[in-house]
């Protein structure tokens, strides 16, 4: 059970070569801007395919190379939220997570709708429209709408790094809380080495378009297996002291 993944893919020169799995946890994919942390969410979600390899999620083959076998994105289990989530400024925003339920019946759209928007906090702002709420409420949107079919994999794409701090800090407390209530691996993609320690139950580290070490955070931070992963994560003591210097989510 889980999300396993083991994928080739050359693009416009760039060579990606990743192997991994995880189970019901909160994974980090963490490194630099174009290591291809992206391009892996990208092919679990279908919206391109591994020139070989494999990925399966639970019991499903989503795509393997040598049977030939690539399910289309709308056959996978995957709820996705993209860097700039990609709300529909002309919806509401029921709407907006209403969008994210094709497929199931009116009856189950309404009941959904009506939970996610109580679940995620955001009630009273159904009839607005994404200019009108805030940046947090738009995360939260945008996590409703991925998550409404209750799929099996949640893939987030550096979902908070236009926020500031403190709100930050609030969406991965967040983030956190909706893990519990829906307990299914979560793929979370940053370059962010605070965000990283501070949400990964497994952190995979990402180096040019390989994986370059992974495990819990401290085994990652506190025994980095090369000076590539040493760099990355700067060192220990920086992190403390950085970290020291963060809102207390705590309070969220």
């Amino acid at each position: 059970m889980g999300l396993r993944v083991k994928i080739k893919k050359v693009v416009n020169g760039f060579s990606l070569d990743a192997a991994w799995e995880i189970g019901d946890e909160l994974a980090v994919l963490f490194g630099c801007s174009g290591a291809g942390k992206t391009l892996t969410l990208q092919m679990i979600a279908g919206l391109l395919s591994p020139d070989q390899g494999f990925i399966h999620l639970n019991e499903i083959t989503l795509f393997d190379s040598l049977s030939g076998r690539n399910l289309p994105p709308q056959e996978r289990s995957c709820g996705y939220v993209f860097q700039d989530l990609a709300l529909f400024p002309h919806m509401t925003i029921q709407e907006n997570i209403l969008y994210g339920a094709h497929g199931l019946s009116k009856v189950d759209c309404e009941q959904q709708a009506g939970n996610m928007i109580g679940n995620f906090k955001i009630t009273g702002l159904e009839n607005k429209y994404p200019s009108e709420i805030s940046g947090g409420q738009k995360q939260r949107v945008a996590l409703a709408r991925a998550l409404i079919r209750k799929p099996d994999v949640l893939l987030l794409d550096e979902p908070f790094s236009a926020l500031d701090n403190p709100l930050r800090a609030e969406m991965q407390h967040f983030l956190k809380e909706i893990h519990r209530e829906f307990p299914i691996p979560i793929v979370f993609v940053t370059h962010d080495v605070l965000e990283a320690y501070s949400m990964a139950d497994k952190i995979i580290m990402y180096a040019n378009g390989r994986i370059a070490q992974s495990g819990t955070p401290k085994e990652v931070f506190t025994n980095p297996v090369s000076k590539e992963v040493e760099q990355l994560v700067n060192t220990r003591d920086k992190l403390i002291q950085s970290m020291e210097s963060l809102p207390d989510i705590s309070k969220y």
